[in-house]
């Protein structure tokens, strides 16, 4: 199998080793992994691509580059550049440092990259390693997901439709915040929504007067609705959530006849 792998925290990210060693499992001896990620950190691009400016693509060793762009550029390079004698059998993107359940998975460039493989009609999973008191001390933070995140994608491989057309599946997995023997399992659900918690913005000045904004993030251990994935993550269950860059609401279509 060759796999190609990105993420949204640069190039020099320890997720970005963790997803290395998953991939390695996965590929097999006979396989390869090419790593195509960004040179500096992307985190809350989502699915954005450098459409009006050319990005530097340097090679940094094997099958190893670095992009001056997001992980949608990083997936492209490595499909139409890197790999283009070889297409990749697999996309992989992550492990991104902290959670992207709920509408983190809207702003998440870990999730662009996997949802730009899924359009080049690639299979494609975001890996994402939640953080919180009952894991973020440990040596290794990203203990969960390194010790489980090959079983998962194994068994989300074997399950997978053989036939998809136009928008194709990709997923979006997150490791819950507590150590590896800590995870009681893995549940499909669907994409939660955290009530009363969100990104916000706040002024500040320079010491020169000028006008400054920081982006904040909100609180995230808000448990969503049951069954959906930042409330199983908390409850120690990796969660698995089956997405399409569809963004048409199908359940609305009916109702909008009227307008016709």
């Amino acid at each position: 199998m060759r796999i190609l792998i990105t993420n949204d925290d640069g190039i020099s990210a320890p997720g970005l080793v963790v997803l290395e060693q998953i991939a390695a499992t996965l590929a097999g001896a006979q396989g390869e992994v090419w790593t195509v990620a960004p040179a500096f950190e992307q985190s809350g691009v989502g699915h954005c691509i450098s459409y009006t400016r050319p990005s530097m693509l340097s090679q940094l060793g094997p099958r190893r580059f670095a992009a001056e762009g997001s992980p949608a550029d990083c997936v492209l390079a490595g499909i139409h550049v890197a790999m283009k004698d070889q297409t990749p059998d697999l996309v992989l993107s992550g492990v991104n440092r902290g959670n992207n359940s709920a509408e983190n998975a809207l702003y998440s460039g870990t999730l662009g990259g996997a949802m730009e493989a899924a359009l080049q009609g690639i299979p494609a999973m975001a890996l994402s390693q939640y953080y919180g008191p009952h894991n973020r001390d440990l040596d290794d933070p990203f203990e969960a997901s390194a010790q489980h995140g090959a079983d998962v994608i194994q068994k989300i491989l074997a399950a997978e439709p053989k036939h998809q057309e136009d928008y194709r599946l990709f997923y979006n997995i997150n490791f819950p915040p507590v150590p590896a023997a800590a995870v009681k399992g893995t549940r499909v659900v669907r994409q939660g929504f955290r009530r009363g918690s969100h990104f916000s913005a706040e002024e500040q000045l320079s010491p020169n007067g000028r006008r400054y904004l920081w982006i904040r993030g909100g609180d995230q251990h808000v448990h969503t609705a049951p069954d959906s994935d930042a409330s199983v993550n908390l409850e120690g269950f990796v969660s698995v959530t089956p997405m399409r860059a569809d963004l048409t609401a199908h359940d609305m279509l009916s109702g909008f006849k009227v307008i016709e």
